[in-house]
Formats: structure tokens, sequence, C-alpha cells
């Protein structure tokens, strides 16, 4: 197969009307003012693509999936959404329905799964996937087929992109005879989303959700909570969200709101990792746990200010346990976040109390660098006792804690590619987050191509623990008002960077980026401009 990026499908003649007439009103304009846009081409680019000139008309109205093999509630739920998804490219009351012809039109697209079901979407499933459209050693038939029920929500989502309204064909939907086959470049591909610094409402967050299905993104990351509020109801310890939260009745997350939004994640074959930071990061947990905080000193006396989680009380670590334990049995996935970022914020803290220094004394802990690995040694031990597995931030790493083999370093502060060299060069598993913030709003998709989690100097066997990355959407500055605009498209670049071939950011992604914040516009996602002056149709 062929890799290419230029569709045989024509712009239409209204666009280019469009384009004259912005150049005529401005004096001062150029062509290059107005972007080009693709016509069904997909997002990320796949593995291998090859589009043929020959073209396949839709009818809306009698356009089915239908599954040949092995299916259950995942793929049935997909199939009935991407149904849905391609019935509504044209308006509802379209009145030029019928005016679709028959000759020459692709109704049915047979869904192929080859092998069962898994339950739960995991680190290691599979997402290959092959889409034929038309294909004449098929006998003609159109195929979206995977061994794997993850493979094909990526292959639909991708026949889905392929679809566009025809321009020759009133009433009519439209794609070329296409061959793909495709599957990521890395395993884990993520977007970071805080819901602590602004409380983000549930239907925001699947909103979010579906857009990451559609830029075939596979981690939540859901930094539930921070110093600023505790929106998680605990079942154990209500008390968090109570005095925790900005609001204890209406801005929490209860637990039928995280039982839902893991349910919508896993039909999308999204995993949901949560984060709950510490010992740094806590400050919210104070109100909801007695003495769980360190309480700080100036000449000796409390000064009414408190710092990280108090590691010489044995009794928080009986707290941060049973709430894991809680966290392991609400959320599905093997991995938990459980930070270790920051904690040099609080350094003074500990050291000003004198409880905590004798502490120290008592058991050889020479600084405050130490007593954050004693805390985390505790914290990591109990992940993995209660069958999980943790993701830290990179300082864990630099403190030179002893970690297990699985432990995952996330790097976000320091020279990404020495970092990735020195976490791999230990055995470690590592996944880059530094120079993909989404709340640096200077940063722009472009700037996201030129980061790779493999520009460092390492063996084979180091670029295997690469499992990928993460866009960061940090809140401090966003909330249901502007966070969806603020993340798409941009996060979109990093999803095609962990998607595709490391060398896509040659290929000039612009005209396919702007199709595709018109694709998301339409399927109801608040994408903002990609590219400056345009229009969607």
């Amino acid at each position: 197969m062929i890799t290419t990026e230029t569709s045989p499908s024509q712009y239409s003649v209204m666009s280019w009307f469009v384009r004259l007439f912005l150049l005529l009103c401005c004096t001062k304009c150029s062509l290059s003012w107005v972007y080009e846009r693709t016509r069904g081409q997909v997002w990320p680019l796949p593995r291998f693509v090859s589009y043929q000139k020959t073209l396949n008309y839709i009818n809306p109205v009698k356009f089915t999936f239908k599954v040949t093999n092995n299916t259950c509630p995942i793929l049935d739920e997909a199939v009935k959404r991407y149904t849905d998804v391609i019935k509504k490219m044209l308006p509802r009351n379209h009145h030029q329905w019928q005016g679709c012809p028959d000759f020459s039109s692709l109704q049915e697209v047979l869904v192929t799964l080859t092998e069962p079901c898994e339950d739960w979407p995991n680190l290691h499933m599979d997402e290959h996937y092959e889409v034929h459209v038309n294909r004449p050693d098929y006998d003609n038939l159109t195929i979206v087929s995977s061994s794997s029920v993850w493979g094909l929500l990526r292959g639909l989502e991708s026949f889905s992109q392929l679809v566009t309204p025809a321009t020759d064909a009133a009433g009519c939907l439209v794609l070329n005879s296409t061959d793909i086959l495709d599957y990521p470049r890395f395993k884990h591909r993520g977007l970071l989303l805080d819901t602590s610094r602004h409380y983000l409402p549930v239907p925001v967050i699947l909103n979010i959700l579906a857009a990451m299905e559609m830029n075939k993104m596979n981690v939540f990351h859901w930094h539930i909570v921070d110093d600023e509020s505790f929106p998680y109801q605990s079942i154990t310890y209500p008390s968090l969200s109570d005095k925790g939260a900005y609001d204890s009745k209406h801005l929490i997350y209860t637990q039928d709101n995280v039982k839902n939004i893991i349910e919508y994640a896993r039909l999308r074959g999204i995993r949901v990792i949560p984060e709950f930071d510490s010992p740094g990061h806590t400050r919210a947990w104070g109100g909801g746990a007695n003495k769980l905080l360190t309480a700080c000193f100036t000449n000796g006396s409390f000064n009414g200010e408190f710092g990280p989680v108090d590691p010489s009380r044995s009794q928080n670590f009986k707290f941060v346990r049973t709430l894991l334990e809680e966290v392991k049995s609400v959320f599905p996935d093997k991995y938990i976040h459980v930070g270790g970022d920051e904690v040099q914020f609080g350094f003074q803290c500990w050291m000003s109390n004198p409880t905590v220094t004798q502490f120290m004394k008592d058991n050889n802990i020479t600084s405050p660098e130490n007593l954050e690995g004693y805390y985390m040694n505790q914290v990591l031990d109990m992940v993995y006792n209660i069958n999980a597995s943790a993701i830290v931030w990179e300082e864990v790493f630099k403190h030179g804690d002893p970690l297990h083999n699985d432990t995952v370093i996330q790097i976000w502060s320091s020279n990404r590619t020495e970092m990735l060299k020195e976490v791999t060069k230990e055995g470690m598993y590592a996944l880059l987050s530094q120079g993909w913030y989404l709340d640096h709003i200077s940063d722009q998709w472009q700037d996201f191509y030129k980061i790779d989690p493999t520009d460092f100097d390492g063996t084979e066997k180091q670029y295997q623990l690469v499992l990928g990355g993460e866009a960061c959407m940090w809140g401090e500055m966003v909330d249901e008002t502007n966070i969806v605009p603020r993340i798409w498209p941009r996060a979109s670049a990093v999803a095609e960077r962990l998607w595709s071939q490391k060398a896509v950011d040659k290929t000039a992604p612009a005209p396919r980026l702007n199709e595709h914040v018109c694709r998301m516009r339409r399927r109801g996602v608040a994408a903002q401009p990609a590219n400056g002056p345009g229009f969607c149709p």
C-alpha cells in the first residue's frame, strides 16, 4: 500500500468562490490567508493508506453496518454510534434524500471481529485494524476488520472519517475506494484533565471523551483532586468532599458520576486512570482528614499554615492505604497515579515541625528529599499490595526511591531527552508530557510535532520502555466555558504524534487538521480554528 496525503476527492466549487471573495474584499490579503482542507482523510494519519479515484456513494437512509462474526455489547454500541454519525452527516430534514442514486452505491459495511471481545481496555490492548472500501479481491465489499474489539473501534472511527457529503449528488454521502492497514506507534496516548482547580460538569467530561475517541486517544488521566478542591465523593471518607469540595452538594463527582464516566470511556476503548497526588498537593484533603497534613511552625510556634501529608504519623499511612483500596475498587484500570511531584514546596514546613524532625532523627532520615522517599516507598508498597501498579511524576525517580519494575515515570519538567534516557536505562517505563502542556497557550499544535518520545540516544530495548505520552490540560485558567476549545485541536497534534509514524511531521498536516476541526464541530465538539481564517461548510 501507499502512504499518501492527497485524496482524489475535489474541493467544492463554492469553497473556491469563498476564497476568491475574501481575497477581493481585502487588497492586502493573500490566498494563503484562507487555508485549504482535505476531504475524507483520516486523523491520525494511518500507518498505511491508499486512496483510489473510484467514488462510492452512500444514501444515509439505507446505510447499515453488518456484524459478521463475534460481537459483544461494546461492539453493538459502537455500531449504533457510528450508524448515527453517518446518518447525521446531512441535515435531518434534507429535502433531497431520495435524490441519492442507487447505482454505484455503498449501503452496507461488513464489521468483522475475528476473536472474542475483551471487557476492559488495558495497557496492552490490540488496536490493529483494516478498512477496505469496495475492494475487488473482497468481491467489491467494504469491510472493517480486526482481531480485537479495540481495533474495531479505531477502524469504525477511521471509516466514518472517510465519509463526507457529496458535492455532485444531492442527498448523498461519498467516499473514495480506500485501503487502510493501521495500528498505533505507542500504547499509551493520553489526555490529563484537571478537575480540581475548576470543577468540570460531567457532560463536559463526556464531550472531551467523545473527542478523544475521534482522535484515537486511549487514556483519560483524571487529575481529580488537588490543593484547591477535593470533588471526589469518597465512600469511605465522605468528609473529604464535604469539607474539601467547592460545593459539597453540587460540585462533586458522586460514585454514580464516576461509574458513568468510566463506562462511557470503556465503550470507546479509553482507560480511566485516576490521580490522587500526595504527599504534596493535598491542602484540600486537610479539612476532612484530622491531622493528615503537617502543621507548619515559625520560631517554634504553629503559624496557622499546613504543608504536605505528615509522614511522622502512622495513622496517616492507614488513611492513605484505605483511600487507595477504595480507589482500586472504583477504578478498574490496573494503574493508579499516586503523584509525588513538587513536594519541595513543603520541605520548609516539614523541617519546621519538631515532631517531623524528631521522626527523621529516630529513623536516620537525613534530608527532606529522603523523607519524601520514605513516604513514597510506603505508598508504592500499598499500591502493589492491593494488586495495582503505579504511575508517578519524575521527582520520585530523581530522588532515587526504589521502584517496582512496572512503575511508570511521567516526565514533565526536566530535560526530556536526558530524563527519558535515564529512566529507560534503569529499566523503567517512561511516559512523556514535557512540552505537551495545553495550559501553555503560546504553544501551538505545530510546536507539538517537534517533540517525540524517542528523541534520545538509547538502545532498542530502551525505546521499547517508552509507553507513549500525554497532553496535559491543567485547570487554573479553564472551566466549562473554555476548556474544550483550549484542548482541541491542539491535543489532536499530540494524538497524531503518538499514533502515527515518526515522520508524520514531514507530511504537512495543516489541511487535514482543518478538516478534522470541522469534523469535530459537526459532531458536537467545539474545537477552535487550527490555522487562521477559513470556514466549515
